[in-house]
């Protein structure tokens, strides 16, 4: 893994990550091994987990039956109550940031945005305003200070209630909505819900942070006790010498790497024939795997007679209106949402190949957030980039008043 070092500001956060992941020594949490720098970039060197997001078991089960949720929920306890008892907080709990190894155990992942116990004021409380909105306390909201514990542990209801319900207890398109029925704590338990875990989600849930459940009291709760198995680990002491070594830009470290550099590419990678024939309709038989799995189709592409710079320029002249931003990796880009969606922020990966000397054809696929996001994102991408899309002289007559045809796999 690999991060920018883009200024100051950023610089930091990366530090606090980082310091963060190497204090944490948990079964149910990322595990940091090794941390390297070269003069411009962090690289960090994490425990592999293989098994996904917990979020993509909650959208292709719908929901989870209440033991397997309990399982999770347990593992989960436990990596918070162990964070908390070293001063480090969250703060942006959501089924995005729990992985699942190959044995499906749970692991925490994602600390860009947890506190360490230096960020607390002279009042006790935290003061940054942070997390994702259908997941964070009404507290946090507030902005007049709040106990990181408890709203992490808040967050750990939200998720309690998606893991069995299968939808989000707190959704509204509207902001301001979304948070009044936040500050109220405005839900409704479905009904196959257990009586314990109905009682257990709401005292999870009370928006009163001072009579809201513990997590001390979730553990001896009779609902989460149910087949509960405490964490087996061992503590270790951890040094973050070589972390401040390395942010602090001595040159002393000895995780101090060279990087090897790779010349720019002067044109976009060339596509054989056999690479244009399997993404062609006729011979992808991904499509019958897809349908049969009731798949929603994740990437489309077009054909451009335009320079690769050239696409690159409109690209990037077209989706800043619709809030993207784009970086660029030679003929690769990135497009980022800047609004959060129903799966968190889309992210849109982009790669122009060269077919013939004076043809592109450019790939664009989902890489994260919500596929019907991401129909709606191209369409309208689609409309900035109609001049620079090829088509044949029958396509022109038959798609004059639909914009630009999509050619999806």
């Amino acid at each position: 893994m690999e991060k920018l070092l883009a200024s100051s500001s950023s610089s930091s956060i990366i530090k606090r990550e980082i310091s963060t992941m190497k204090l944490i020594r948990h079964p149910n949490v990322i595990r940091m091994y090794e941390v390297m720098a070269s003069k411009t970039k962090i690289y960090i060197v994490l425990e592999l987990v293989t098994g996904g997001e917990l979020f993509d078991k909650i959208a292709s089960k719908g929901r989870l039956k209440e033991d397997e949720a309990r399982k999770y929920f347990q593992q989960l306890i436990n990596a918070v109550d162990y964070c908390h008892s070293r001063g480090v907080f969250h703060r942006d709990l959501k089924p995005e940031n729990l992985l699942l190894d190959a044995n499906e155990v749970l692991k925490v992942s994602d600390f860009g945005l947890s506190a360490l116990p230096q960020q607390v004021r002279e009042d006790g409380l935290l003061h940054t305003t942070c997390g994702t909105p259908n997941y964070v306390a009404p507290e946090v909201i507030n902005n007049k200070g709040y106990d990181g514990a408890k709203a992490d542990l808040w967050s750990c209801g939200v998720i309690l209630f998606v893991l069995m319900a299968g939808y989000l207890p707190f959704e509204e398109s509207n902001l301001v909505a979304l948070y009044k029925k936040i500050f109220k704590a405005e839900f409704t338990c479905p009904p196959w819900f257990s009586s314990s875990a109905k009682k257990l989600v709401k005292r999870i849930l009370d928006p009163n942070p001072m009579t809201r459940i513990t997590i001390a009291e979730v553990i001896e709760n009779e609902w989460f006790k149910k087949g509960y198995k405490p964490s087996v680990f061992e503590n270790e002491d951890v040094s973050l010498d070589d972390v401040d070594a390395i942010f602090n830009e001595s040159g002393d470290t000895q995780n101090l790497v060279v990087e090897r550099r790779e010349e720019r590419p002067a044109n976009p990678v060339s596509m054989n024939a056999f690479e244009l024939i399997s993404k062609s309709q006729g011979l992808n038989l991904s499509s019958l795997f897809e349908k049969q799995m009731g798949l929603v189709k994740r990437e489309t592409r077009f054909t451009s007679k335009c320079p690769a710079n050239e696409i690159i320029s409109k690209i990037e002249e077209a989706a800043a209106p619709l809030g993207f931003d784009v970086k660029k990796n030679n003929y690769k880009l990135k497009l980022q949402g800047e609004k959060t969606g129903r799966k968190g922020h889309l992210s849109v990966a982009t790669e122009i190949y060269e077919v013939a000397p004076s043809l592109c054809m450019v790939e664009l696929r989902k890489a994260r957030g919500d596929t019907l996001e991401f129909h709606k994102f191209y369409k309208n991408l689609a409309t900035g980039l109609k001049d620079i899309v090829w088509k044949s002289g029958d396509e022109t007559k038959e798609e004059a008043n639909d914009g630009v045809r999509i050619v999806s796999s």
